[in-house]
């Protein structure tokens, strides 16, 4: 049985003997979230979505093996370490030609997967169209998903081309050691890329056992944070923790007080094949709880269009 320590205890644990990182697996980081999103969606309200996204999590696997690993250059991850900041940030990496390629292997698996909606298939047409004729075009609508400021027409093809740079982003990770991270990096960002957590996971086993990671939604690497902490403004006053009536245990809002926003914690002890990507998707009625409680969601899914302020 987990023993869930209280405030004063995790403030005193030796948070040097916690591994700070969690770095993706590579042949099975998309595989295993296409299985948790193929056991989640039976009975949910999404089914036919998170099927759906299945799909493209699959294809996303194949892509990733297939991929030759981007190159990092070692004067940008001396730079990073030197100022203490993410060696692939988002924000300023000049993608190679072979992000596109990826999105091409997406969407060909796309078009020829059984059971996928007319709709969806519209929206890999009109990207296929777009690769072949105006891959301009398509660098710039990955400028604008990078950056959380795509148009309201455009955000049907924001989970395609998120997936293909998710992908990317993974393979750039998956090549990366724990000591190419910064040990101390901005707050709440991810420290390999920059971006936001999806969500975030208690995780149980071994030296990780009763620690809460954050969750990349780009890189798939995960880091530590302490538990009852903000994970958008680093407050541990006024913290929450609010779920589903009737719903799946393991499945929290941790909401603030002091910033008013909020963000998933799920308990691998309850949910053993948890996915932070996945289970977040699967949970859409506690956003809509936090919703109506006045809460203002902390980041995005990937697969899921949400365009925040």
């Amino acid at each position: 049985m987990q023993r869930i320590l209280p405030r004063g205890e995790i403030e005193n644990l030796d948070h040097t003997s916690v591994p700070r990182l969690r770095l993706p697996v590579r042949a099975s980081v998309f595989a295993d979230r296409a299985a948790r999103l193929r056991q989640l969606a039976p009975g949910n309200p999404a089914e036919a979505y998170l099927q759906l996204m299945a799909t493209l999590v699959e294809a996303q696997q194949h892509a990733l093996k297939a991929v030759a690993v981007p190159h990092i250059p070692p004067s940008r991850i001396s730079v990073a370490l030197a100022h203490s900041m993410p060696p692939l940030l988002a924000s300023g990496w000049q993608r190679e030609p072979v992000w596109r390629e990826i999105l091409q292997t997406l969407l060909t698996h796309m078009r020829q997967a059984q059971g996928v909606p007319g709709q969806a298939l519209q929206v890999c047409d009109q990207l296929q169209g777009q690769l072949d004729n105006n891959p301009q075009a398509i660098e710039q609508i990955a400028d604008a998903v990078l950056a959380g400021q795509v148009e309201e027409s455009g955000s049907a093809a924001v989970p395609f081309v998120m997936a293909a740079l998710q992908v990317y982003w993974t393979s750039l990770a998956s090549t990366l050691s724990e000591n190419q991270l910064p040990s101390a990096s901005p707050f709440g960002v991810c420290p390999g890329c920059g971006s936001l957590p999806v969500s975030s996971i208690v995780r149980v086993g071994g030296r990780e056992d009763g620690c809460r990671y954050l969750c990349c939604p780009l890189c798939a690497i995960e880091w530590h944070l302490v538990r009852v902490t903000c994970s958008h403004c680093e407050e541990t006053k006024g913290l929450f923790y609010h779920s589903v009536e009737g719903g799946p245990e393991g499945v929290k809002a941790e909401s603030c007080d002091s910033c008013h926003g909020y963000r998933k914690i799920f308990y691998q002890e309850k949910l053993l094949g948890v996915d932070p990507v996945a289970d977040d998707l699967a949970s859409l009625g506690l956003d809509m709880l936090m919703g109506e409680a006045g809460f203002a969601r902390g980041s995005g899914n990937p697969l899921l269009w949400q365009q925040h302020e």
